[in-house]
């Protein structure tokens, strides 16, 4: 298991290089049916400037959340806020492409110190499903997140004491 993440400035950054076209990557993060593959559907008018996410992969679907779209600039951009029990998650998405792959940069704004080492885990998680849907392969399981994602949390706890 890679480490793909950093924490600055109270900042999580998690980069992935995919061997897909952008759209197909943009698609599999903004398309309820390519979404439910890796992480949860969504219901609504975007155009309204937010969804309602429920989230899928975990043991229990998750109670649904509105998302907020701060900005949407397909296929490159993607900015939104949500509040849940487990805090506000403000997330921007980037995507660029060349040479056949697509840079993703995953930035979770001002996560919490308490929370850091549960949070890069997870999204260390979520982001290879996201990538096992784009390629089209079985994704990590939860058993797989217990095992092999959450001893990531002290790396992740030791950035913010760097």
């Amino acid at each position: 298991m890679n480490l793909t993440g950093r924490i600055t400035d109270g900042d999580l950054v998690l980069r992935r290089e995919l061997a897909a076209p952008i759209e197909d990557v943009w698609a599999s993060v903004t398309e309820s049916e390519r979404l439910a593959r890796w992480f949860g559907t969504w219901t609504g008018d975007p155009a309204e400037g937010h969804v309602t996410v429920t989230m899928n992969a975990e043991a229990e679907p998750g109670s649904p959340t509105r998302y907020d779209i701060h900005r949407c600039d397909r296929p490159h951009r993607l900015s939104v806020s949500a509040t849940d029990e487990y805090g506000t998650w403000l997330l921007d998405l980037d995507l660029s492409h060349a040479d056949g792959r697509t840079t993703l940069v995953l930035t979770q704004r001002d996560v919490a110190p308490s929370g850091a080492h549960e949070v890069g885990p997870g999204w260390e998680w979520y982001l290879d499903r996201l990538e096992s849907a784009v390629e089209d392969v079985e994704p990590p399981t939860l058993e797989a997140f217990d095992q092999d994602y959450l001893p990531l949390g002290d790396l992740y706890r030791s950035m913010l004491s760097d």
